[in-house]
């Protein structure tokens, strides 16, 4: 808006130091009231302004001069989508200009997740070689179709077996399409405007709804909108819709509904907003209505999930009669990460929670709750939007087809019977209303770490205190830990969905055993080592079937044990054969002076001197017996007083409590599993110390040595002196 603004200033005597100022529009008239006090008596000089003549009918007789001074301030800028250079001749494509929904002036960057790292590689190796041949002009084109081959079918063996955790992080990829891309994608051109409000707040732009044509057939589309970078996101609330946003959806289903528009929509939400104000608000109450409204709809209903779908957030616009998700979709009634730290405690559990909570749209096939899996291109729908779009478009149109020949009452019928066939019920089975229920038997059943570092240090004592390699105790100590081993492992084969391919595979085995065919045989070792081989991938993510790993490691520390056992019995076997008698009795007397000393009796210079020899001739004998002498290490002391053990284990204490506390500040949890895993698996000794290195290094770096280094000198050590063994 164009103002003036009127200032008068008294400059001469007697008015005073007063300053008058007044803003007007443009038609505004300055009235007789305005003329008062110092004003008239002012006097004012005429300096780039205007005579003040008569103004709304008042007549001025005296000197008095009014200065007016005019300033034109800019108006805000129009907030409208279209363009201010619009072509004024256009004769079609209007409403394209009426969406605040452009093209992005730059391209996304690429994103590269966590489990596609052997991708990458390739690609840099395919990268290079293209660049070698550019700078010296040589032939590399065998070179570079190997590695784009190689490239390929790495692509193909990952997004064939993808685990849960991995379809959902395809899900939720910041390039993955929006919904309004797969409505632009999928609709006539220039047949798409968007509506907006629910008529009772404001317009959410969490949720979008619109009218659109495909095929020349009007649509009503309503879907969850997540942003193409952090600012739309922000604008978008991550697609986290607040009551506003349903009751939006819900205004405009029963605008579809009186109008016969089928509806569409698209789901891709972590869930709706929980804020204070949603609540207050009523978020339930809104989600509610729709579920209430969607079963009641005359017309029919297709719903697609396009990324993740949350919950009720989901659900509020998900009550179909044709329900499909796309083939990395996910849909579950609470996050991964959320039933985690519910169940385990912990967020790294998520994997595990995915597992168990069946949400990729495979499963909900299998379960019947989705009515189709929609297929996505290789690397996910970001690698071809517009392939997915064409996806999509393909499985409404046949859906409609079948829809389309439903009256009123077969539609609504329809809708109800679908999800009154979801799940199971059990009847004429009396329950005791008075039993007791764990509904957290899977915390029972999962040993804890320390648990398990306490039964392996049992069993290592049980290995060595072990009359012979057979003992009872601990043989059946090792079988019941095989058994569970073994069932472990079967639970994560059916669980990785290799269990059918593992008893095919035995069905093949078992009809080749008869066989002499090389060729078939090879075969099937292959296979086997596929089988395999994915199995280890999917047991070495981190955070991924911890127990399994735990027990893995448990029974490998044990195997270890017992061979270092049989290796000890062995080589004490072999050196009694080979000591003489007066050997042995030199030996006897080594026992009996370290029995005097544990008792507390001095030594005499003749027993020492005793002890000395007999210790000498030892070490010739074995020399003897082609065994090298590395060290004479002192052993077997003598317990401490009472006072200086109870303060070394204070200092122990202390010791373990500062590396614990060392381990928490840098987050080396997921390292020391990654590292037991490492051994459970047999890896190499230089990997192994290389991860050891990088543990201590770190724990080092932040422990407070110095207190320890201090507390540590002052325990009073007495030098109690020992035999050398």
């Amino acid at each position: 808006m164009t103002t003036l603004s009127l200032i008068s200033r008294n400059c001469g005597s007697g008015g005073g130091n007063t300053d008058w100022a007044i803003e007007c529009g443009l038609q505004t008239g300055v009235h007789k009231d305005f003329f008062v006090g110092g004003l008239l008596l002012g006097s004012v000089r005429r300096r780039n302004g205007v005579w003040l003549k008569n103004f709304g009918g008042s007549r001025i007789r005296s000197r008095n001069r009014f200065h007016v001074v005019a300033k034109v301030q800019k108006g805000k800028k129009h907030d409208y989508p279209w363009p201010d250079d619009i072509d004024p001749n256009l004769s079609s494509g209007h409403l394209s200009y009426l969406s605040y929904f452009k093209p992005l002036t730059e391209k996304p960057k690429p994103v590269t997740l966590g489990f596609e790292k052997p991708l990458v590689d390739l690609e840099k190796k395919i990268i290079e070689v293209r660049r070698m041949a550019d700078e010296t002009g040589l032939d590399f084109s065998d070179q570079i179709s190997s590695l784009e081959s190689k490239y390929q079918q790495a692509l193909k063996d990952l997004y064939t077996h993808l685990t849960p955790i991995q379809r959902l992080t395809i899900a939720r990829h910041p390039n993955r399409p929006t919904v309004l891309d797969h409505i632009l994608n999928i609709t006539d051109k220039d047949k798409w405007v968007e509506l907006h409000g629910d008529r009772a707040g404001y317009n959410d732009p969490a949720i979008v709804t619109g009218i659109g044509s495909i095929d020349g057939k009007s649509f009503m589309f309503i879907g969850h909108q997540k942003g193409r970078n952090t600012k739309e996101n922000i604008e978008r609330n991550f697609a986290m819709p607040t009551p506003h946003g349903y009751r939006k959806a819900l205004r405009m289903m029963k605008y579809a509904d009186h109008h016969g528009f089928p509806i569409i929509t698209f789901i891709d939400t972590p869930g709706a907003f929980a804020d204070l104000k949603s609540e207050e608000l009523g978020q339930g109450e809104a989600i509610a209505q729709n579920l209430r409204t969607m079963f009641s709809l005359k017309v029919p209903v297709i719903s697609v999930v396009t990324g993740e779908g949350g919950s009720g957030g989901a659900l509020a616009i998900s009550c179909a009669n044709k329900l499909f998700m796309l083939e990395n979709s996910a849909f579950y009634v609470a996050s991964p990460e959320a039933c985690a730290a519910i169940l385990w405690k912990s967020a790294q559990a998520a994997p595990k929670a995915a597992e168990k909570l069946r949400i990729t749209a495979q499963e909900h096939y299998r379960f019947k709750i989705a009515d189709g899996v929609i297929p996505e291109p290789l690397g996910g729908a970001h690698a071809d939007p517009v392939w997915t779009s064409q996806q999509i478009k393909f499985a409404i149109t046949q859906a409609m087809e079948e829809l389309g020949k439903m009256d009123t009452e077969e539609l609504i019928r329809h809708r109800m019977l679908k999800y009154r066939s979801i799940g199971g019920f059990q009847e004429g089975t009396p329950v005791d209303p008075e039993r007791k229920r764990n509904m957290k038997l899977s915390d029972l059943n999962a040993a804890k770490a320390g648990d398990l570092e306490a039964e392996l240090e049992d069993l290592k004592k049980k290995i060595l205190d072990a009359a012979g390699p057979s003992d009872p105790i601990t043989s059946e100590k090792l079988e019941k830990l095989k058994e569970d081993v073994d069932q472990e492992i079967s639970n994560a084969f059916i669980s990785m969905g290799l269990q059918e391919k593992l008893e095919s595979l035995q069905l093949e085995l078992s009809k080749a055993s008869d066989s002499s065919d090389n060729q078939t045989l090879n075969l099937l070792k292959e296979k086997v080592d596929r089988i395999m081989l994915e199995f280890y991938h999917n047991l070495t993510r981190p955070g991924a079937y911890l127990g399994l790993k735990q027990k893995l490691e448990m029974l490998n520390m044990a195997h270890r044990f017992i061979e270092l056992k049989e290796k000890g019995e062995k080589l004490k076997t072999e050196l009694n054969q080979k000591v003489p008698a007066e050997v042995m009795a030199k030996m006897e007397v080594l026992k009996e002076a370290q029995k005097k000393l544990s008792e507390g009796d001095p030594f005499d210079e003749e027993l020492v001197e005793e002890v000395e020899m007999a210790k000498n001739e030892l070490i010739e004998v074995l020399k003897s017996a082609n065994l090298e002498i590395i060290s004479v290490k002192n052993r077997n002391f003598p317990p401490p007083p009472s006072d200086l053990a109870e303060n070394i284990a204070k200092v122990n204490e202390e010791i373990g409590k500062e590396i614990q506390r060392a381990i928490n500040v840098t987050g080396l949890y997921e390292k020391i599993v990654e590292l037991r895993a490492e051994i459970a698996k047999g890896s190499s000794a230089e990997t192994v110390e290389k991860l050891k290195a990088e543990i201590q290094e770190q724990i080092t770096a932040v422990m407070d040595v110095t207190t320890l280094k201090e507390e540590f000198e002052n325990l009073n050590v007495v030098d109690l002196g020992s035999p050398e063994d």
